[in-house]
């Protein structure tokens, strides 16, 4: 079931006019909303499903963890100057998305589900020429793990930021990275790996790691941390391009490296300047991190121009 409602008529951005709308439809008998954004002036556009990253990251881009960059937003205006449209959802539970129910019951393939609902969504629409997806962060995994199953007509998958290993390694990585963590701690978080990545939840954790490994979310982890995106990658038929940014401070250079190695036939863009929230930052990184809330800042050029190519092409 589904239904539109237009929200915002004719935005004027740059050259062209648009149509946002907001789409709703159910996934498992849960509500989930999205912004449809549509150039006006185009005949069958080619339209692209945005997949946000992770926590509770809703359809801007924006997250309750400080993150008011926008990302997403600025990412659909700018598509559709280029002609192009853009799908993009709360993740449920988060904005205008319904939650399913307690934390503990969430899983990773329960995004994988909503994701596969709004291309479904898109299927049934006659208006719209070749379908992408892309996915940031969690959501290019969500993104490669929607396109493991038989999705219809996708045109190409655009990854921005993915982890190139299992979210295990990378958050094993991350906390050793961070000086301020002491040896113990770190001792602690890999013991709590160790046992969400054999499947085992664990009773306790300090008050330093709760919001990292709190009971509520470990069922979720250890869904997650099955997922390998090499061997996703590896399986998938259809055009890719990998952008990835040299100043990202939650995922590396060399994870995109990984996901290029496992797909020989993708298409790698490095990015010089780029931080994780797809903004040209500063080498320190205060100055980096305090972009995730400057909402005046523009997207990295070069990624628009990547991404517009790659879809516009196809």
């Amino acid at each position: 079931m589904s239904r539109c409602l237009p929200i915002l008529i004719s935005m004027f951005f740059g050259s062209a006019w648009a149509i946002s709308t907001d789409v709703a439809l159910t996934s498992a008998g849960t509500e989930l909303h999205a912004t449809l954004q549509v150039p006006i002036g185009t005949d069958d556009p080619p339209i692209a499903l945005i997949l946000g990253g992770s926590g509770p990251t809703d359809r801007d881009g924006n997250s309750v963890a400080g993150v008011t960059i926008g990302s997403y937003r600025k990412l659909a205006d700018a598509l559709e100057v280029a002609g192009v449209a853009t799908l993009r959802p709360d993740k449920r539970g988060v904005g205008a998305s319904q939650s399913s129910g307690p934390e503990s019951q969430l899983r990773f393939n329960d995004y994988v589900k909503d994701a596969q609902a709004w291309l479904d969504w898109l299927a049934s629409q006659k208006r719209f020429g070749q379908v992408f997806v892309i996915g940031h962060s969690e959501g290019a995994l969500i993104g490669l793990s929607l396109l493991q199953r038989p999705v219809g007509s996708v045109a190409g998958f655009v990854s921005l930021a993915a982890p190139g290993q299992p979210l295990s390694q990378i958050l094993r990585q991350q906390l050793l990275a961070n000086p301020a963590n002491p040896p113990a701690l770190i001792a602690e978080a890999n013991h709590v790996l160790e046992e969400l990545s054999a499947g085992r939840t664990v009773a306790t954790v300090s008050p330093q790691l709760a919001p990292l490994f709190r009971p509520g979310v470990q069922p979720y982890l250890i869904s997650e941390f099955q997922v390998d995106p090499r061997t996703l990658i590896h399986e998938l038929k259809i055009p890719v391009l990998l952008l990835q940014g040299d100043r990202d401070l939650q995922v590396t250079l060399s994870d995109a490296k990984a996901l290029a190695a496992a797909q020989p036939k993708a298409k790698l863009v490095l990015i010089k300047g780029m931080n994780h929230v797809l903004v040209d930052a500063p080498a320190d990184v205060p100055g980096n991190v305090s972009t995730y809330s400057r909402s005046d800042l523009p997207l990295n050029g070069t990624l628009i121009r990547e991404i517009s190519r790659f879809l516009l092409q196809r």
